[in-house]
């Protein structure tokens, strides 16, 4: 019976099928242990299988690709089989009687064990309307040695039938379907299941959370992994603590730090480094050096991306005088900003750290100036913060952390958060690129994308825009309308900024996924520079334009965020605004380089109509203008 729904038919007599005889089962060279230390970035044998049942339209499959993807983001292979899936290929050639109906189960079963039996977490989502069928599922994975969860997802009938998108329910109410699971045919409830999950009044994220919870009891999934609602921060919450901080901090000795150094203890501070909670350490400092992550887990078996250096600077004198005591105080311009507890102190090898990160050691490279003038000696340690930090420029109120952009997402129901960094004014091309990014997400069904436009706030080189002009700039661009107040998030990012292409973009990635963000735009050439060596490489760049959009794609510990790639715009002299660049039509296009911008705005001249909202040219050429002439 071809293309009819699950839930056909009464129990009649199951078919004879002629059984192999002569068959010896064959055991693999590869024991499970060996399997689970290298499968996946998650150490541990974890194969097991999660099978959900209930009525059509329940959720089952809806929380089985939401696991899925929960667990395939932490480093824990997974996969999901779906009933329609399987009945399009593996099992094509059985119907939906009685018997066809459990040699369905048998087969998926067998299937889900071999799944199981390799590390991989099989995520089977099948109505199974009879006990018997789900009984020898479980029973195919106990015999192997396997675990076993059956899930009931129990969503009401008259629920299930308000989502039923294919009319399924409708022609079985109307008789045109006979036998259908629900109506005319019962569905045997589990009298014991793992869990019971009802999707009714929650989230497909909530409903999911629940399988979550039970298979970190089971210990399928670290608890090292779990989501968190807010992110650990640095600083105490109540003014008691702060005072005790605050006279603890003045009987300790002192090392004093720079404006940078201060910039990074406000981003561990914030939580944007989390799980790092201080100054790194050498091990922490050598596994970010080498290999773009740092291990978390009480046990280190999984791996987060983190792919920057965030180190304390000390000079010679300073261990000479230090090493050794248990905590010191962080002072800056002579107020203490933190307490450093139990502080490492281990050698710099400036050379060696500028060439993994910036893959060059040139003196010239502005981020790396600062490290050869840095001292001989970093200092790890964990970081009790005595407050927040806070800038007092006029700026506070759009330095929101991590858990305060949670919240506020929160508020928006944002369901899909996209973010969008910067360290340049906002011209109508960027402008373009974020509607046309909400626009794909709306399409692909999402109700409430939010966009989180972060310009970089931290320490920039001289001839970057000021962050103050670049505020204005922004914010003008906003009152315009040019994007959508309502769902737009205007924050600042406060890590400094190091120039370090495609390893610092990850870093960019990274903060942003702490902020709740799961979407991240990257353009070309993301935290490049011209190399300061120009006649090094054929384009005088450091870092080819195409490797940051790359190298994110395929970056460890960034699984739960989608990358998107940047279109490339320019002005449509045909159209007079911004447009996605075709090469078809390559003479219709200018490109309006950053050096052509600055040279119109110097010296007074308007750029073409629609390169950039007005207001936001005033701003930026008023700055300009008042550049001292060199």
């Amino acid at each position: 019976m071809p293309n009819q729904p699950i839930g056909f038919y009464p129990h009649i007599k199951r078919r004879c099928l002629q059984v192999a005889t002569n068959v010896t089962e064959q055991k693999h060279h590869v024991t499970r242990e060996t399997r689970g230390k290298n499968l996946g970035l998650c150490r541990g044998f974890r194969g097991c299988t999660v099978w959900l049942t209930g009525l059509s339209g329940a959720g089952k499959t809806s929380i089985a690709f939401e696991l899925e993807a929960y667990l395939v983001s932490r480093g824990i292979p997974a996969y999901g089989l779906d009933g329609d899936n399987i009945r399009t290929g593996l099992n094509k050639n059985l119907g939906f009687t009685p018997a066809d109906r459990e040699e369905n189960i048998r087969r998926v079963g067998e299937v889900a064990k071999l799944f199981a039996d390799s590390g991989v977490v099989a995520i089977c989502s099948f109505v199974s309307p009879f006990a018997d069928d789900r009984e020898m599922a479980r029973k195919i994975h106990k015999d192997a040695g396997l675990k076993f969860f059956e899930i009931f997802v129990d969503t009401p009938l008259d629920v299930c039938e308000t989502r039923d998108v294919k009319g399924l329910y409708k022609k079985a109410r109307e008789g045109v379907i006979k036998g259908f699971t629900g109506i005319t045919q019962e569905y045997e409830r589990p009298q014991m299941p793992e869990l019971v999950v009802n999707t009714h009044g929650y989230t497909v994220r909530e409903s999911t959370q629940k399988l979550v919870t039970l298979l970190e009891q089971e210990g399928i999934i670290p608890r090292s992994l779990r989501d968190v609602d807010l992110l650990p921060e640095l600083y105490p919450s109540e003014s008691i603590a702060t005072e005790a901080l605050r006279h603890e901090a003045e009987s300790l000795q002192a090392i004093e730090i720079s404006t940078v150094e201060l910039q990074w203890v406000q981003v561990l501070a914030e939580g944007w480094a989390y799980p790092l909670r201080g100054f790194m350490r050498e091990d922490e400092y050598l596994q970010t050096l080498h290999f773009n992550t740092l291990q978390s887990g009480m046990d280190g078996s999984y791996r987060e991306n983190h792919s920057v250096p965030i180190v304390l600077s000390a000079t010679q004198a300073d261990k000479d005088r230090l090493d050794g005591c248990s905590s010191l105080t962080l002072k800056y311009q002579g107020k203490a900003v933190a307490i450093l507890r139990r502080p490492e102190f281990y050698f710099q090898r400036k050379e060696e750290r500028l060439a993994r990160q910036f893959g060059t050691s040139n003196p010239n490279h502005p981020y790396s100036k600062q490290v050869y003038e840095s001292g001989d000696y970093l200092v790890g340690g964990d970081l009790a913060v005595i407050e927040r930090i806070r800038w007092e420029d006029g700026l506070d109120q759009y330095r929101l952390t991590p858990n305060e952009l949670r919240r506020r997402f929160k508020e928006l129901n944002a369901d899909a958060i996209f973010a969008f960094q910067l360290r340049n004014p906002i011209h109508n091309g960027h402008a373009l690129l974020m509607q046309d990014t909400r626009r794909q997400l709306l399409e692909r069904g999402f109700k409430q994308p939010v966009l989180l436009l972060h310009p970089l706030g931290g320490w920039t080189k001289d001839d970057d825009v000021p962050l103050d002009v670049r505020m204005k700039q922004h914010q003008a661009v906003l009152d315009a309308g040019v994007l959508r107040r309502e769902d737009t998030v205007l924050a600042i990012f406060p890590s400094p900024m190091m120039y370090a292409g495609p390893t610092e973009v990850q870093w960019h990635a990274k903060a942003r996924m702490n902020a709740g963000a799961n979407f991240y735009i990257v353009g070309r050439d993301p935290a490049g520079m011209p190399h300061p060596a120009k006649e090094t490489y054929p384009d005088g760049n450091l870092y080819d334009a195409t490797h940051g959009a790359r190298v994110l794609k395929m970056a460890q510990g960034l699984d739960s965020m989608e990358i998107l790639p940047f279109r490339v715009a320019a002005y449509d002299k045909s159209a007079s605004r911004m447009a996605f660049f075709e090469p078809k039509r390559k003479d219709e296009f200018e490109f309006i380089s950053g050096t052509k911008m600055r040279t119109l705005a110097k010296t007074g001249v308007s750029p073409p109509d629609g390169f950039m909202e007005p207001v936001a040219w005033r701003i930026l050429a008023t700055y300009y203008q008042n550049l001292p002439q060199s």
